[in-house]
């Protein structure tokens, strides 16, 4: 499965995290622990800046200066789309089992685990 193609739904999502994180290229994150929920999704670690609610960033967009800080690499939201089975998505990029996804019938965009979806031949 590819990037820019469209997806379909096969289980839904419920985003666990109602105050998504928004970074910008060059911000200073405090780094913490790796993931390791039971999803095995690997690489993401849980990052933290001042006044917002910590997150999990995707390994290859911080550039680890030290054990526990890094400097994020581009611009990052890690907000996650609630889906529900048989929606149609357009995928945009995939990053450690996650798709970033645009909703086609309402342009609603975040992130969905991979698993939880299928590519579809269908065109928008």
């Amino acid at each position: 499965m590819k990037s820019g193609h469209n997806y379909i739904v096969t289980l839904p999502h419920v985003s666990e995290f109602p105050e998504p994180m928004a970074l910008k290229k060059g911000d200073w994150v405090s780094v913490g622990e790796l993931y390791d929920g039971p999803e095995g999704w690997p690489d993401w670690y849980l990052c933290s800046v001042p006044g917002q609610e910590a997150g999990f960033v995707p390994e290859q967009i911080l550039d680890r200066h030290a054990d526990r800080f890094g400097t994020m690499l581009e611009d990052f939201t890690n907000r996650e789309l609630d889906v529900v089975e048989g929606e149609l998505l357009r995928g945009a990029r995939q990053l450690n089992g996650g798709l970033w996804a645009t909703r086609i019938s309402d342009g609603a965009t975040g992130w969905v685990p991979l698993e939880n979806t299928r590519a579809t031949s269908s065109q928008t």
